[in-house]
């Protein structure tokens, strides 16, 4: 196992952390501020202080850092990528400034790998460039969708045209008003074997027989101005070229999708992690309770102890999971991507609880680690529960005792 950043990815570190330092954390209140503030996802805006910043991102060669083409990206591996993961998941906004936020990177990946020439130039480029946004509608309300077999919407092919059917939740990104296009994924063949069912189709956003309900709340939260879209799809009819990689191949493409995207949630939990853990050290040293600072009281320092060990157990699992990632690709990665994806939620709830005790009722009023609460809660869901990835880690750790 090589840890070893590159040299060029050394580089990229020390410029995305000055960036962030210099440009992104004090533009953050100013984010928050220009936000429409309404419960009505059809009045949100873009703040344009994250335009400005884009901008300034884009100029200084920090763009697309998550594409592997050296091209269209920065052309590094999981490996030299994972820290500029950790560093954008310090705030809020860092991941969209340098066109590295999800479902985008993964829909981009996507398009790469398997989209025909004109799918690329109609839709991966302007993504690449930052000028549209994007959706991935997988996830169901009326089916146990921690198993993607269950799927019910349809996408169904009738002579030159893919015909799709269903309702879709979770669908993250919808509520912005950039949002263009979805990646849907539905059945094409009820009839093909398990893993041959499905396929990814493209669906513009403004496609007829396209609704979107609502956006769905976050412990209350709409997360403004990105949101979690329900949406249902009557007789949605596009293009049968609208298809990526031919009909058949969603559960292909799928995998290819979650491995790297797994990485970089688990890299941003690190970098939020950190976060919590620096609010958790700065009010135990400065908050002074019956005579004593509260690092010298209780167990606080066996907490604090704790939690820096935990953010570092689960920061060298995840570089070891970009590494085998990274040497034998996803077949050889699965049993410690899965691992990561429950450590690394898990490891950011378990640090941010701690971080809200030690802050006592200032804790629960506070904005910064209610989001952080939240996102550690969210991802031990997204992406697939914590139940189905230790089966899988059983299943590949029994299989050797058959």
């Amino acid at each position: 196992m090589d840890f070893e950043h590159s040299e060029r990815a050394r580089g990229y570190i020390e410029r995305v952390r000055r960036f962030i330092d210099e440009k992104v954390r004090p533009a953050e209140a100013t984010y928050e501020a220009q936000l429409v503030g309404s419960s009505d996802f059809r009045q949100w805006r873009i703040p344009e202080v994250v335009e400005e910043l884009k901008a300034a991102a884009k100029a200084d060669g920090l763009w697309n850092l998550f594409l592997p083409d050296a091209e269209l990206g920065a052309g590094l591996d999981n490996r030299d990528y994972a820290p500029l993961a950790e560093l954008m998941g310090a705030s809020p906004i860092a991941p969209e400034v340098f066109n590295c936020n999800a479902p985008d990177t993964g829909n981009a990946e996507v398009l790469h790998q398997f989209g025909s020439d004109a799918q690329k130039q109609q839709w991966l480029m302007p993504l690449l460039d930052g000028e549209i946004r994007s959706g991935f509608a997988m996830t169901e309300p009326d089916v146990a969708s921690s198993d993607a077999t269950n799927m019910e919407a349809t996408c169904k092919v009738v002579g030159d045209e893919v015909v799709i059917n269903g309702r879709k939740w979770w669908t993250s990104g919808v509520g912005d008003p950039r949002c263009k296009f979805l990646i849907f994924m539905g059945v094409t063949d009820p009839d093909a074997g398990r893993h041959e069912r499905h396929s990814m189709v493209i669906v513009p956003i403004d496609a007829e027989g396209l609704t979107v309900e609502r956006m769905v709340p976050v412990f209350g939260n709409l997360d403004e101005p990105h949101g979690h879209a329900e949406i249902r799809f009557e007789d949605v009819r596009v293009p049968a070229e609208n298809i990526i990689g031919g009909p058949g191949r969603g559960f292909e493409i799928a995998q290819g999708r979650l491995g790297p995207g797994r990485i970089h949630h688990c890299m941003r939990a690190i970098g939020m992690a950190e976060v919590a853990f620096e609010r958790m050290c700065r009010r135990a040293m400065s908050r002074i309770a019956f005579g004593k600072p509260l690092a010298n009281l209780g167990g606080n320092r066996g907490v604090i102890a704790d939690s820096r060990i935990a953010i570092d157990m689960a920061r060298l699992l995840t570089l070891n999971a970009a590494f085998l990632l990274d040497v034998h690709g996803l077949a050889g990665a699965i049993s410690a991507v899965s691992a990561i994806k429950i450590v690394a939620p898990n490891m950011l709830q378990q640090v941010t609880d701690a971080a809200i005790q030690i802050h006592g009722g200032q804790g629960v009023a506070d904005e910064t680690l209610a989001r952080l609460m939240a996102t550690a809660r969210v991802l031990r869901i997204a992406d697939g529960p914590d139940e189905v990835h230790q089966g899988v880690v059983a299943r590949i750790e029994l299989a050797a005792y058959k």
